[in-house]
């Protein structure tokens, strides 16, 4: 039996009974882990790391390279990954000239603190693209705001 220690944070776990006596065996779950991670263009990182961290009221750190920067949850899960416009040769992320930023594309973020996130993103922008309201769909609360490169940015209620 592997200590727990030894298990990566991130890993679901199952526990099963073995035998009459009922004791607990930990293993790994069979079912490997996904994630996505999400890649916008931006015309600059720093500025755009300190934005998002900003709306999701993180603490603010710095890009690991000038092109490139990750918006980490707490437990060190990928938000959103920002990449400097024309940095490498990735087709999509050449140039804002092929098509205007977020063409196809909608970021929807849950939030557990959807207020206070309502509070900060009123003092990122001059106003929002869509005030509070009830999503009839999930009966949750959500407001749409654009960020600096014209990104549409919807923030629902996690709960």
């Amino acid at each position: 039996m592997p200590d727990a220690g030894m298990l990566k944070p991130w890993a679901a776990v199952r526990i099963r009974l073995i035998g009459r006596i009922g004791a607990l065996s930990v293993r790994p779950q069979e079912d490997p882990v996904k994630r996505t991670w999400t890649i916008i263009a931006v015309a600059d990182v720093s500025r755009s790391l300190k934005w998002y961290q900003s709306l999701f009221g993180q603490r603010e750190t710095t890009p690991a390279h000038d092109y490139w920067a990750q918006v980490l949850d707490a437990d060190g899960t990928v938000l959103l990954c920002l990449h400097q416009w024309g940095a490498h040769e990735h087709p999509t992320l050449s140039s804002r000239d092929g098509a205007p930023p977020g063409n196809g594309l909608l970021l929807f973020f849950r939030l557990d603190d959807f207020d206070e996130a309502l509070a900060r993103a009123r003092s990122l922008v001059g106003s929002l693209e869509e005030e509070v309201q009830v999503n009839p769909a999930t009966g949750t609360r959500e407001f749409a705001l654009r960020d600096q490169d014209g990104y549409y940015v919807m923030v629902s209620a996690l709960a």
